[in-house]
């Protein structure tokens, strides 16, 4: 019974870093664009598996500049813009390429996806046909985005936590069965 119980404990320290590197994997680097113009501020969030390194606004182009770098070559990011800040039809160019990305939006938000090949530099520009739509009041800072995900380190913590309830329960079980015999 002792062996079940150390091959139980050694099989958690074991699988919980595997898993913890595939968290790690799945999600991306976190970077948030603070957009100030005509007196209000933006938030933009850009998750993904490559380096955001600068970022142009220009309001008269209704456009936003991403300068990325990249070690990989299959990228993949995702974007949220405000919907009060860029709004209408977007236009997407990779790289001066014309590029396509998935996007979904609803009331406040358009979330992009951008996948692509190409490791090293690599420029994205979004371009919209509406800027600071007046239909929406512009959200206040306080308000938290519509799409939170959690970090890679939250999932870590649960799969230690949950990881060491189950080895509680077991070891709990193991004297209450040994005490019965």
């Amino acid at each position: 019974m002792k062996s079940i119980v150390i091959l139980l404990v050694v099989i958690f320290f074991v699988v919980t870093p595997v898993y913890g590197q595939l968290l790690s994997d799945a999600t991306g680097l976190i970077n948030r664009l603070e957009i100030q113009t005509s007196g209000y501020t933006f938030e933009i969030k850009l998750t993904s598996n490559f380096d955001l390194e600068n970022f142009v606004f220009d309001k008269d182009q209704k456009q936003l500049t991403l300068y990325l770098e990249s070690g990989l070559d299959d990228n993949l990011g995702e974007i949220i813009i405000p919907k009060d800040l860029l709004s209408g039809d977007f236009t997407f160019y990779l790289n001066d390429g014309e590029f396509f990305p998935k996007i979904q939006s609803n009331k406040l938000i358009n979330f992009i996806t951008l996948e692509f090949s190409g490791s090293g530099t690599n420029v994205v520009k979004i371009i919209a046909t509406e800027y600071l739509d007046g239909s929406i009041e512009p959200i206040s800072d306080d308000v938290e985005s519509p799409i939170e995900s959690a970090s890679s380190d939250d999932y870590f913590i649960l799969l230690i936590v949950g990881g060491i309830v189950v080895v509680v329960i077991i070891l709990v079980a193991v004297k209450i069965l040994k005490n019965k015999t």
